[in-house]
This record gives structure tokens, sequence and C-alpha cells, in this order.
């Protein structure tokens, strides 16, 4: 497969298994509560179905960057495709806690494998100007398997019932696979191939050269501050919020959703545009999503539930923007970092994100326990209010480190010729001198 029009179809078949990823990734968001009921779980034991797939995730990023680098991409998404359908489909014969657990793991598992592994194709495939508008592209379309979880899957989930749904999700999974096996490549044809398969020794060296790489840990920080609220509602406690804390109706709620979508869609190629544009000032672009988004959460936290409803829509077109917000900490990790250990500087930046989310998914739901012990007790208006303002440690915690790191990424820069005008400085030269 050659040309311009080769390079479409790769992109495509990675952006659509990366799509139906994001189905599996948050199916559970839309079955929280039918889960509840399935498996008789109290608040805390049922956040910790989301957290030990977070934690999965998370756990697994820094290792399948490695593997990436080792193995390429086109093994680790048929790999990763192949893992979720066996958990949809584990999760959806499920009768008892333990298995559905389980089932979530291999979720976990397999969606770990499959993000930063597209994402090195579009850098393989594509043009370095083209790539900061790619990721976008990839991030935000893939956010359509939200979608596809709020709507078909919540139909299927709310009509034929649960097994019906899930099990659907793990056919979807398993054709996916069978596309990537035979379309996607790791590389153009004729483009270099890697020498040789480093060592254990040289794969450790790499990691820690990433880690002490101040971009990187600036794409960490990026990640972390920008994604991990949107992560959490959409993942697990959006939707139960949205029902039992604001009153609103499951429909409703789902719809709520495709707004989330449809804002980091109509976000997303703008923050690309403007990262390839001004890759100096990418950090401040970091900054704004996350006032902007601290700003909405503590409006809608201010006001006595339930919030007016333009508010909660405002809220969730916000958190959309955490996504396309965090895809410039890929871009610090490709733009910081030689291309032999990418691999492992995107899967420490992923792992930033997942971290932060899974703590915050699970101090959530600890939360709304102790709001309310003994089960559904704990969905009250005013456990979620409490409950959601863990989140201000966490902003606080990923300002502090994008603010940090990126000192010292402009010390190295300025260090290597490339000195970072403070902003305000930029922009007066821009203006030019004052004329009377």
């Amino acid at each position: 497969m050659t040309g311009h029009r080769g390079r479409w179809v790769v992109w495509a078949v990675g952006l659509v298994a990366y799509l139906v990823g994001v189905m599996h990734r948050t199916s559970f968001g839309v079955a929280g509560l039918d889960a509840a009921d399935r498996f008789g779980a109290a608040p805390a034991v049922l956040s910790g179905f989301v957290v030990l797939q977070l934690l999965v995730y998370a756990g697994l990023q820094v290792p399948v960057g490695v593997l990436l680098d080792r193995f390429g991409a086109r093994v680790l998404v048929v790999t990763g495709a192949l893992t979720m359908a066996a958990g949809q489909l584990l999760l959806g014969l499920a009768a008892s806690l333990p298995l559905a657990i389980v089932a979530r793991i291999l979720v976990g598992a397999g969606d770990a494998l499959t993000f930063i592994s597209v994402l090195s194709v579009v850098g393989a495939w594509f043009s370095p100007r083209r790539v900061p508008v790619m990721t976008q592209l990839t991030g935000l379309l893939g956010q359509g398997g939200q979608l596809l979880s709020a709507l078909p899957l919540a139909a299927l989930l709310h009509g034929p019932g649960w097994t019906t749904a899930f099990v659907s999700a793990a056919a979807l999974g398993v054709a996916v696979s069978i596309a990537v096996l035979v379309v996607l490549r790791d590389r153009p044809p004729g483009a270099p191939v890697p020498a040789r398969v480093p060592t254990s020794r040289e794969i450790i060296e790499g990691l820690r050269s990433a880690w002490r790489e101040p971009g990187t840990r600036l794409g960490l920080w990026t990640h972390a501050g920008t994604q991990f609220s949107g992560t959490v509602f959409v993942l697990m406690w959006g939707v139960p919020y949205l029902i039992a804390g604001q009153g609103m109706s499951p429909a409703a709620a789902s719809g709520l959703l495709a707004v989330f979508v449809g804002a980091g869609l109509l976000a997303g190629p703008g923050f690309g545009e403007f990262t390839a544009r001004h890759p100096m000032r990418r950090s401040w672009l970091v900054i704004a999503v996350i006032g902007l988004t601290v700003a909405a959460w503590t409006a809608v936290l201010l006001v006595p539930p339930p919030a007016p409803r333009w508010l909660l829509v405002l809220l969730v077109a916000v958190l959309a923007t955490g996504g396309p917000g965090s895809m410039v900490g890929f871009d610090y990790a490709r733009t910081f970092n030689p291309g032999y250990r990418q691999g492992a500087a995107v899967g420490i930046v992923n792992f930033g994100g997942f971290a932060a989310a899974l703590l915050v998914t699970l101090a959530v739901g600890a939360a709304l326990g102790v709001a309310g012990p003994g089960g559904a007790g704990g969905y009250t208006p005013g456990a979620f209010r409490a409950a959601w303002t863990v989140q201000y440690v966490v902003w606080a915690m990923a300002l502090t480190g994008v603010l940090a790191a990126r000192r010292r990424a402009r010390r190295k820069l300025a260090a290597e010729g490339t000195p970072v005008r403070p902003l305000r400085v930029a922009l007066a030269a821009r203006r030019g001198p004052r004329t009377s």
C-alpha cells in the first residue's frame, strides 16, 4: 500500500481500532447503575471496576512503550483489540463480581496497547508538519467511541439486555482485529527499518533518558492536568452524577456525552493548528485548559443541585477540551525525544492522565461511600457535590508540575541555542515599537 491514498487508508483503520477501543473503555460508564444492580455493588466497589481498569492501563503504559519500540504498532493493536474483546465477552457472561472485575482488567490491558501504537503509525506515515494536527484528529475522532457507548450500546443494554450488549461489543472488537491485521502497517514501504532490537540494558537506559528529559515530564504533567477530569466523568461517575446528583433522565445524561464528543471535535483541530504554529507557546494552551476546567467545575459545585441545564452543558463542553489539551503532552514527547525512544516517552506521558484519573475515580467512590454507607444511599446530590471536590488537589499538583517542568525545558532549550522569550516580550515585539 503506497502513495497518498495509502497513508489515509492505514490511518483510517488505526483510527477505527482506537475508536472501538474507546467504546470498550467507556462502556462501563453507561452501565454503572445497571452493574450496581446486577452485582449488588456499593459505590466504592463499583468504582473499583474502573480503578482496576485504569490501574492496569496506566501501569502498562511504560512497558507498552518499550514493546512498541521493539515489536511495532500492528502487533500491539491486534493484540489489544483481541484482549478487549475477550474482556467484553467475559463481562457479558459474568454473573459474579470477581469475573466482572477480571473482565475490566482485560479491557484495561488491551486498551493500554492501542492508543500510543496508533500514534506511532501517525508519526511514521505523515510529515512532521502534519503530525500535530493528525494527532489531534486521531484522539478526537477516536472519542467517537463514546457515542457508540452512549447510544447503540446503551440502547442494547436497556433493550435486549446486559449479555447482548457486551457480547455485541466483543464481536465488534474481533472484526476490528481482522481489519488491522489485513491493512495496518508500521511504516510506509521503503522507510528505514530499525537496525536491531535493543538490549535490555539499552531499553532501561532509554527509559531513564526519556524520564530525564524535561520535555517528557512536561508532557506527563500536561496530560495529567488536562485529561483526568473528563476521563473520570465519561468513564465512571458522569452518568451516575447527572442522573442521581442532578436529576436528569438516562436519555438526557447520555445526550450530554454526545455533547462531550462534539465539543471535543470542534476544539481539536484548532488546538492542533495552534500547537503546530506556536510550538514555543504550547504550555499556555495547557494552562488555559486547566484553568477553564477548574472554573467550570467551581461554577457547577457552587450552585445547589440541580444546576441549570445550560451550566451542565457548559461543564461538559469545557471537559471536552481536556482531550485535545492532553494531546499537547504527546507533542512534547515527540519533539523533545529522538525517534528511537519515542515509544517509551509517549508511554510515560500517557501514564500521567490515567494515573490521575485512577486516583480521582477511587477518591470519588470513597467519598460517596462515606457520604452514604450501605450502597445506593451514597448516590445523593449532596454526596456527589462533596465528592467532586477531590479534583482540586490534582489540579494544583498538575499546574505546579507543568510550571516547574516548563522552566527546566526552557533552560535546556536556551543552553542548546534556542531561547524562549517570555510571552509578554514576544507580544510586545509583535506589536512593534510605540509611536507618538
